[in-house]
């Protein structure tokens, strides 16, 4: 797209309260059989309406279809056992019960490509699908069968790249991979997993995209970063790696983080996806706030090179505060957009 600074969420937005449960991780459905498939129909339909309605500019499906943005993909798979849980350590961060590996991965069938289908036929605009990345996806399993993180990587990263294209095919714009364990497992993404993501985004035309944040704005997450000091650097462990990547864009938290904005250096040459809407905050940003972190990160990316974004999914908060968080967003992105305009003319 020819969109100076193009606006992009980078996951899930609050699902309608007659779908699930508002705020909340992991909700239930509120409704089952075809009333359930007819009213994950329609809540595509108003997330799609409502994005470009304020203002954004690559349209995603919000993760309205799935509970989570894990979790919904592994259940779709053979080989997983969702009857036989454990309890892990989830990003060395908090611990969850979670199903097991029992035998040998596969895809009997796409997963979210008639949902992305779908999606396709309510805009004009480019549209954004987001997957989890390999290793993300191991972190949240136990693994029984392969007893390797990196060989169940693997397996993943080539179902992964199945469903990929399969996207692509029909009408995916931009495929994100979303890799918060890369800021947590520095030792596997250096010796593992920046390949294994290559392999998921193998042979796209699509352009691709890694998402690595700081995770939703929940207690488990925000304990965790009030541990981290005044500076948070372990974007110095993968920027590196993935700026000699096959990787498009890199997207990374920034607002009210504590993330110094010059490790964006680190990454010249590739798109940068900017999080400038903090969602461990209910308080909705101004535009000048937006745009203030935008020009920031313009010293150290091309502008041609910058997509305005959120810094994670927003499911866990009240919608109003997320349409307006996304309303904020794209005023902002057009701040600076005009500055930029009037300093070239």
């Amino acid at each position: 797209m020819n969109t100076l600074l193009p606006t992009s969420l980078v996951g899930s937005l609050p699902k309608p309260s007659w779908l699930a449960e508002p705020e909340t991780l992991w909700s239930p459905w509120k409704l089952d059989g075809d009333q359930l498939a007819e009213g994950k129909q329609d809540a595509l339909r108003v997330v799609a309406a409502e994005q470009v309605r304020r203002g954004i500019d690559v349209i995603s499906d919000g993760e309205q279809t799935r509970q989570h943005f894990v979790t919904t993909f592994i259940e779709h798979l053979d080989g997983v056992d969702f009857a036989q849980r454990e309890t892990v350590r989830i990003r060395d961060r908090y611990d969850a019960s979670v199903p097991s590996v029992v035998g040998a991965v596969s895809r009997p069938k796409p997963v979210f490509v008639d949902d992305a289908r779908f999606l396709r036929q309510q805009t004009d605009q480019p549209i954004k699908w987001a997957l989890p990345g390999p290793m993300t996806m191991i972190d949240t399993l136990y693994d029984r069968h392969y007893k390797s993180r990196e060989k169940l990587a693997w397996e993943f990263a080539g179902i992964l790249n199945q469903e990929a294209r399969e996207l692509e095919a029909v009408g995916v714009d931009i495929i994100q991979f979303d890799e918060p364990a890369f800021n947590v497992f520095f030792d596997d993404v250096r010796d593992w997993g920046v390949a294994a993501l290559e392999r998921a985004a193998e042979g796209l035309r699509a352009e691709t995209v890694v998402h690595i944040c700081y995770g939703y704005g929940i207690k488990a997450n925000n304990d965790w970063k009030a541990t981290l000091g005044s500076e948070w650097r372990q974007y110095e462990e993968s920027f590196p790696l993935l700026q000699r990547s096959s990787i498009d864009t890199i997207s990374l938290e920034s607002q009210h983080s504590h993330v110094p904005m010059d490790l964006i250096e680190i990454l010249r040459g590739k798109k940068v996806m900017l999080g400038a809407i903090d969602v461990a905050s209910e308080t909705v940003e101004t535009p000048e706030e937006v745009a203030d972190t935008l020009r920031r990160a313009l010293t150290f990316v091309d502008a041609d090179k910058l997509v305005a974004s959120t810094n994670c999914g927003m499911a866990p908060l009240p919608r109003d505060v997320a349409l307006g968080k996304l309303s904020a967003l794209s005023a902002g992105a057009r701040i600076v957009r005009e500055e930029i305009a009037g300093a070239q003319s």
